[in-house]
């Protein structure tokens, strides 16, 4: 009886660790997992941060550019935000994520109707998910002429 007590207990014993290593296994894994995803992170890298338009008449007051990124990180990236400094100034971006190595633009139209003639610079901040750089200015400039 004392036997048959010892082994069922050692039994028992046994299949507690087995099922407590399993748990650790599981935990560790999903740890893993959490670190892994957080290694991964969106980066953006833009070809230039500003354009200039040069000189222009004010006859044709609308100007457009585009300033083109690549995501060089290994995860999605996102765009939440540009904007311009000035209500003459509108900046249009892809609002789906981007993939790992793919591009995308950022589209600026300057309109200087009823702006008076004359040097300009305006300033656009774009709010994005990329861990290198959340916070990106890109400015344009130029010269309406009369």
């Amino acid at each position: 009886m004392k036997r048959l007590f010892f082994l069922s207990m050692l039994a028992f014993l046994c299949m507690g660790a087995t099922t407590a290593n399993a748990q650790t296994n599981k935990k560790t894994a999903a740890k893993q997992a959490v670190m892994q995803q957080a290694d991964k992170a969106a980066e953006i890298k833009f070809d230039t941060l500003s354009y200039d338009f040069g000189t222009f008449s004010e006859k044709s007051p609308v100007v457009k550019c585009s300033f083109r990124f690549t995501n060089t990180g290994d995860a999605p990236l996102v765009i939440h935000q540009a904007i311009a400094s000035c209500g003459c100034t509108v900046p249009t971006y892809t609002k789906t994520p981007i993939k790992p190595g793919e591009s995308g633009t950022i589209d600026v139209t300057y309109n200087g109707k009823g702006k008076f003639p004359g040097r300009f610079k305006k300033n656009i901040t774009v709010r994005t998910n990329a861990k290198n750089s959340e916070l990106v200015k890109l400015t344009i400039e130029g010269n309406m002429e009369e």
